[in-house]
């Protein structure tokens, strides 16, 4: 992908910590029943759903597995129960996804390349959020060799998918902005047709440096309906409190002096941080 991420993650160093070790393997993911990813997409797709993110410690996850574990099954692919998402955002110029979601507005889009880093698979994904608070999520398969770029069948599907609630959208206009990596485990409760994800390991580069979530947290995902499910209860009962929060939003607005998310900024150097590069007067790299 074309974004240039010359900056460091801090000094270096990368905690040992993984998904795997966040809990003892006696009462972890390995306390689960497993499923699969074909009876995942059969009882809980969720492409029209209701997301509730939450920025919390590792200790919250760690408290919250042994309750989870009696309503949801974990997500296993080839073995695993976690895999490495690797992800490049399209956005304009003056970054006007980003903006969007910033400035609160009910209808915004996204587009990004997606990698499933273990299992060389690609596809491209377009998420819109209605004036209701839905998100709707339109997927396409790509190739590999196609991750981290938008032309072809792929830049088709992406004009395709956009044009109806986005016509204004020029989609030749948008470029790679960002390429964020992270670890992620799907518990899956399929009785009632929903899941929660976990995050860790997340770190992002942009042309205007590097961003990542500290290692002590995860960024917690449920996704479902419009009433909270028995696993966002559970969350708040630990103190965890739901949050508008983006990957590629909270990390642009740590590096772009122009995006003003106060909202995240509240957060750098407690479990967010950044690295800047050089940048121009105008607070462009």
């Amino acid at each position: 992908m074309a974004v240039d991420g010359g900056a460091g993650r801090g000094d270096g160093r990368r905690s040992v910590v993984t998904l795997d070790l966040i809990v003892d393997r006696t009462d972890g993911l390995d306390a689960f029943d497993s499923v699969s990813l074909a009876e995942t997409v059969d009882r809980a797709d969720l492409s029209h759903r209701v997301d509730r993110k939450y920025l919390v410690p590792l200790g919250t996850v760690r408290d919250a597995l042994p309750e989870l574990a009696t309503t949801h099954r974990v997500l296993e692919v080839a073995g695993r129960f976690s895999t490495t998402y690797s992800t490049t955002y399209f956005d304009t110029h003056d970054l006007a996804s980003c903006r969007a979601h910033i400035q609160g507005r009910r209808r915004r889009w996204k587009v990004r390349s997606r990698l499933y880093v273990e299992d060389g698979l690609c596809r491209v994904e377009v998420k819109t959020r209605s004036s209701r608070g839905r998100t709707v999520k339109a997927v396409a398969p790509s190739e590999s060799g196609r991750h981290g770029h938008l032309s072809g069948a792929d830049r088709e599907f992406v004009a395709r998918t956009l044009e109806p609630d986005h016509p204004e959208l020029d989609v030749d206009a948008l470029r790679p902005t960002a390429e964020i990596t992270y670890e992620r485990s799907c518990l899956v409760d399929v009785d009632a047709g929903r899941r929660l994800t976990i995050d860790h390991r997340l770190s992002s580069v942009l042309a205007h440096g590097r961003a990542w979530v500290d290692d002590g947290f995860a960024v917690v995902e449920t996704k479902g309906g419009a009433v909270p499910s028995e696993a966002d209860r559970l969350l708040v009962r630990l103190g965890a409190r739901p949050r508008s929060f983006s990957k590629y939003v909270a990390t642009a607005s740590l590096l772009y002096p122009d995006l003003a998310d106060n909202d995240v900024r509240a957060l750098r150097g407690w479990c967010l941080h950044c690295a800047p590069r050089d940048t121009d007067q105008e607070g462009r790299p």
